[in-house]
């Protein structure tokens, strides 16, 4: 999933895309990386998605689509078991922005990554200069853009499937491992969207 304004400009050899992901740590559900090169109108309040209510995420989430360019990778709970929840979220990561340099026909000068870690050399896909950037959701709008579409789309995923699997309240704990998910995985056990290779989902199968 992707999109772009009509509007986005860039100077050549200038374009800088900032990735972030969502979901590494929950127990269910996919994890969802994002991809954002900023346009020449930047909303005004990037931030670490984590630090925003829900109402300005949802917000700038639509600001942001509609005023730069940006991609949405999903790699869904059967391949981060298969994979690892690293590799999965690597994966993700070059998946959007291979996606976004496609869309907006050109390769990136450099990718902003929040984190200590970069698919480059990880990923045999990932073929761009990439900079790893600690706490970079607050610090670099481009990653604070990405981080804020990427918890947005997971937090839209696990809603929906929170109508399929009642039980999980994963409309408000979006698959985290509260007391509440908790309770329900001893009880009701794994679901599909349950990834098999966390420890807690893989303990439930035993019971």
């Amino acid at each position: 999933m992707s999109g772009v304004t009509p509007n986005l400009q860039f100077g050549a050899g200038e374009l800088v895309i900032g990735v972030d992901e969502a979901g590494r740590g929950p127990l269910a559900g996919p994890v969802v990386a994002a991809a954002v090169v900023l346009g020449s109108d930047v909303p005004a309040g990037l931030n670490d998605s984590k630090k925003l209510s829900a109402k300005r995420r949802a917000v700038l989430d639509e600001e942001i689509r509609r005023s730069c360019g940006w991609a949405v990778a999903v790699v869904e709970p059967q391949e981060i078991d298969r994979l690892n929840i690293f590799l999965a979220t690597m994966t993700a990561m070059t998946r959007c922005v291979g996606e976004l340099a496609q869309l907006v026909g050109t390769a990136p000068n450099e990718v902003l990554i929040d984190g200590n870690m970069t698919p480059d050399g990880r990923c045999a896909d990932w073929c761009w200069p990439a900079r790893a950037i600690v706490g970079g959701d607050g610090i670099e709008p481009a990653i604070s853009a990405a981080s804020i579409i990427a918890k947005e789309h997971r937090d839209r995923i696990m809603i929906a499937a929170a109508e399929d699997y009642p039980h999980y309240g994963w409309e408000r704990n979006k698959g985290y491992p509260s007391a509440e998910h908790k309770e329900a995985l001893r009880i009701h056990g794994p679901t599909p969207l349950h990834r098999h290779s966390f420890a807690p989902v893989a303990q439930a199968n035993l019971l």
